[in-house]
């Protein structure tokens, strides 16, 4: 069962199923996560084209996540997701994606799928954000944007993550319009016009994958 406080901040232009939640986390606790992403060893990161990550939790595969245990810093942001229920028990979060956006650095339209369970929760860090939404296959036909706050959850279900692709662009600032749905529930008092530059932004996205690979990278360590 959702949490009353989720409730109270549902997007209703997106039917039910998208959430958003400003000051998730405490500014200390967002400068912890930063330092720790940060001070990772350097085989954590995966460097692409236009920019860095890190999994936690394992790697996902299509035969299963080849598991790996959270480290205990990570694991309280976790929980801390999994304690307002938006997983259901048989679905438990046991994955994150750590991603590094620099300024000018940006995503692909895209969906992640069916190896995950059709819920993401997505943690914001170091930066604000425009979250660009479009109805797949139609990767130019922009449906909405969202605002996402530096501290800031964002939670994604059900049709919103099996239907619409979602993507980042790549610029170094944000002009605020009227295109943005969540404006009104967001902390800042952001007025339509402003110009946002952007700063690195690391995100958490925390799912679950339901698959298990007989695998252990612990395991395979040893």
């Amino acid at each position: 069962m959702i949490s009353q406080k989720l409730i109270e901040n549902k997007l209703n232009a997106v039917d039910n199923v998208a959430y958003y939640v400003p000051n998730f986390i405490t500014e200390e606790q967002e400068l912890y996560i930063i330092e720790k992403v940060n001070n990772a060893p350097k085989p954590k990161w995966c460097q692409l084209k236009n920019r860095r990550l890190q999994n936690w939790g394992g790697i996902p595969h299509s035969n299963g996540l080849i598991t790996e245990t959270i480290p205990d810093w990570l694991k309280r942001f976790v929980d801390k997701v999994k304690n307002i229920e938006v997983f259901p028990d048989t679905n438990k979060p046991n994955h994150i994606l750590v991603n590094e956006y620099l300024p000018g650095q940006g995503i692909m339209p895209h969906l992640d799928g069916s190896l995950f369970f059709p819920t993401i929760s997505t943690i914001s860090c170091g930066s604000h954000t425009i979250l660009h939404f479009y109805k797949s296959p139609k990767i130019h036909d922009k449906v909405y944007s969202l605002f996402l706050e530096r501290r800031s959850l964002l939670i994604l279900q059900e049709n919103m993550y099996n239907d619409y692709m979602h993507g980042i662009d790549e610029v170094k600032d944000d002009i605020i319009d009227d295109s943005i749905s969540n404006l009104n529930l967001c902390e800042s008092q952001i007025k339509i016009g402003t110009s946002l530059l952007r700063n690195k932004r690391i995100s958490l996205t925390i799912r679950n994958v339901p698959k298990i690979s007989k695998f252990n990278l612990n395991s395979l360590k040893g």
